[in-house]
């Protein structure tokens, strides 16, 4: 059986902007939009195709074979914010009810998706006077609307800003 060999590909220029500086990133809960903490460090979500299908068989000679999933998962959302104690009240009507989470980025572009804050784990507090207490947020995208349906994040780009 012939084997079609990979040819390369020249990479091309990118269209958009890249980003300057992620400055501000923040996170908005649309159960609670006012939520008692100032984020101070955003992992914005991602995608994750899975772990890839081996496809080896008897048939092989030389290498391992894969193909890739067909789900894509799209990953946390991590906050380290600073907070108020009154976030221990706020927490209990957002922490595991499913909401639209956005994300704004500096440009005004933003990302919406349906998730859920799935912890909260304040931090070390310092015995230094310099040291702002944080806390840790994990959110967790569920990839439906609650009814049942799928639902990818929308993506709402600011065009023409750097």
């Amino acid at each position: 059986m012939p084997v079609t060999p990979a040819t390369p590909t020249a990479r091309a220029t990118p269209g958009g902007l890249a980003q300057i500086s992620g400055f501000p990133t923040q996170v908005t809960i649309a159960a609670d939009t006012d939520i008692e903490f100032w984020e101070k460090a955003v992992t914005p979500p991602g995608y994750d195709g899975g772990e890839p299908i081996d496809i080896t068989t008897m048939f092989n000679t030389v290498y391992r074979t894969k193909s890739p999933g067909n789900l894509i998962e799209v990953t946390p959302i991590s906050i380290t914010a600073a907070w108020d104690p009154i976030l221990y009240t706020s927490l209990l009507s957002v922490i595991n009810v499913s909401t639209v989470i956005t994300v704004t980025f500096p440009d005004g572009s933003t990302v919406a998706l349906y998730g859920y804050v799935q912890k909260a784990e304040p931090q070390e507090v310092s015995k230094e006077d310099s040291d702002q207490p944080e806390i840790a947020i994990t959110i967790q995208p569920t990839s439906w609307d609650g009814l049942g349906f799928e639902a990818a994040p929308v993506v709402a780009e600011v065009s023409g800003t750097p």
